[in-house]
């Protein structure tokens, strides 16, 4: 704009500056200094023309800039009209949306009233094909269409109170442990007593304690054990997310629950925990128990303490501690840990509490590291060649377990693990030269001659030595706790610590199968 206006004041001013050129024309004429050639008249006309051929021009230049101003006032008008039948369009279709969700939602309630005004507990009788279709669960999925979902046969379960079936059920899907886990806290709240359900499901916990294979407990007891634990996992899962607690703490199912816990303390006193590696599946199913139906007062903060360290190594122990209310006492369970020999263990828990700075991780590390390797060099010289493996095993399993705890807490900066990896490598070397060794040892069975005779394999007596990788006789403190490379179940009390490499064995879950959620290695 301001450009157009000093054009105009220009094309104004033509009229002057002629005026000015005339005088000074005239003034040459009056002087006859030199001729001109060039007339004033004619000087005027050129004048004139240059005149109004800008003004021509400036005129059209402004309208076509009105123009424009108006075409660009019209388009913005155009899209703003635009823009506002786009929101309305979208608010419509949300409206609709929304709609659509309440009807079916209310729909959905509807049939889930209608469903449970249906069932009644029946403890005797399992529910027809037909009736778990009667009484299936409506479902909205993502496209808004209600589908019709049958209950599981893990709800109709424990919704029947079938505690041999439940258990019976657990034990054929060992395969799809995971997604029962998941699935026990769902089933547990469509039960109108879940509390009576995992209480009733206790009932054998100990009943089949005498039975023992090859040193090993039965591997139907060991299942069912696991499977009581994952029940009261669940059930105090569904008790810290129901708003309304009242029924978890009434007195009938307080009263059940103290019973059960003051039946199975007993047995605890009477097992030898220093076994357990700090792994008691059975210490961890009573400090559960005692977790899941609030009944600390019933034995008290410093008795439950003291199974705290036969349960160290079990990746629940933190947040069952907490839910226990034993987070204060925690440095003194670690002191104990690292008196026994435990450092490993310690550092886990210290880092799980967050007491890292009273229980520095690094020289605990290097504590536990120097124990195991004073060991082997004192006793090295009077020691049998199976002896001498032995606490081979001993340091490279204490080296496996470092490394492990080194790497899970990142503390390779303070703590290299390089000349770590180098000794876990010249020992495992050796452990492979003396199996080539032994295997060479060994006699040869000869072949049949060509004329049909035979000879005969010759009998060896045994091998004088005990085997290379043969465990030896557990033994005791001040040995130093060597945590086992392999994940097993054994079972601890809080006096001395286990400092023998338990025999390696496969976790059973009820009918002997396999363990797909036993907790490995303590994880933080």
């Amino acid at each position: 704009m301001a450009d157009k206006d000093s054009v105009a004041m220009l094309i104004d001013s033509t009229t002057s500056k002629i005026q000015q050129l005339q005088q000074a024309f005239s003034e040459l004429e009056s002087h006859n200094a030199f001729l001109l050639n060039l007339k004033w008249k004619q000087l005027e006309e050129h004048f004139r023309g240059l005149e109004k051929s800008l003004k021509t021009r400036f005129v059209e230049l402004e309208a076509q800039e009105r123009e424009f101003e108006t075409k660009l006032t019209e388009s913005q008008q155009l899209i703003e009209e635009r823009e506002a039948v786009v929101l309305a369009k979208e608010l419509a279709s949300l409206d609709r949306l929304q709609q659509k969700r309440d009807a079916a939602f209310s729909e959905i309630l509807g049939k889930r009233k209608a469903c449970n005004a249906n069932l009644e507990p029946n403890l005797n009788t399992r529910v027809t094909k037909s009736k778990v279709e009667e009484s299936s669960i409506s479902k909205n999925d993502e496209k808004g269409v209600i589908e019709s979902k049958p209950c599981t046969e893990l709800e109709i379960l424990c919704r029947d109170m079938n505690v041999e079936g439940l258990h019976k059920y657990i034990s054929d899907n060992r395969k799809n442990l995971t997604v029962i886990r998941e699935e026990i806290p769902n089933a547990l709240r469509c039960v109108q007593d879940p509390c009576g359900l995992v209480l009733d499901s206790l009932k054998d916990f100990y009943s089949g304690d005498n039975l023992v294979l090859d040193g090993k407990k039965d591997g139907n007891l060991l299942g069912m054990r696991r499977t009581c634990l994952m029940l009261m996992e669940s059930l105090e899962q569904v008790r810290n997310t129901e708003k309304s607690r009242d029924e978890f703490g009434s007195k009938s199912v307080i009263k059940r629950a103290k019973g059960i816990a003051l039946g199975w303390k007993p047995k605890l006193d009477l097992m030898d925990m220093d076994a357990s590696n700090g792994n008691s599946l059975e210490a961890h199913a009573f400090l559960q128990l005692v977790a899941t139906f609030d009944i600390v007062s019933e034995f008290g903060e410093e008795e439950l303490c003291k199974l705290v360290p036969a349960v160290s190594r079990r990746r629940q122990t933190p947040e069952l501690c907490r839910s226990l209310g034993l987070s204060p006492k925690m440095p003194g369970v670690i002191d104990v840990l690292v008196n026994t020999g435990r450092q490993i263990d310690a550092v886990n828990l210290s880092y799980a509490f967050g007491l890292t700075e009273q229980y520095a991780p690094v020289p605990l590390l290097k504590s536990y590291l120097k124990e195991v390797r004073k060991l082997s060099n004192t006793r090295s010289g009077s020691m049998t060649p199976g002896a001498q493996n032995e606490m081979e095993e001993r340091e490279l399993s204490a080296l496996k377990a470092v490394i492990k705890c080194i790497e899970e807490h990142k503390l390779e900066d303070q703590y290299p693990i390089d000349p770590l990896q180098k000794r876990v490598a010249q020992l495992e070397k050796a452990k492979a030269d003396k199996r080539r060794a032994v295997e060479a040892s060994k006699p040869q069975s000869k072949r049949a001659r060509a004329n049909g005779s035979i000879y005969t394999t010759r009998v060896t007596p045994p091998y004088s030595e005990k085997s290379f990788y043969q465990r030896a006789t557990p033994e005791r403190y001040p040995y130093p706790y060597v945590y086992p490379v392999e994940t097993h179940h054994p079972t601890t009390v809080i006096g001395a610590a286990p400092y023998t490499i338990s025999p390696p064995h496969t976790a059973y879950y009820a009918n002997g199968y396999q363990v797909h959620y036993q907790p490995a290695p303590y994880i933080h």
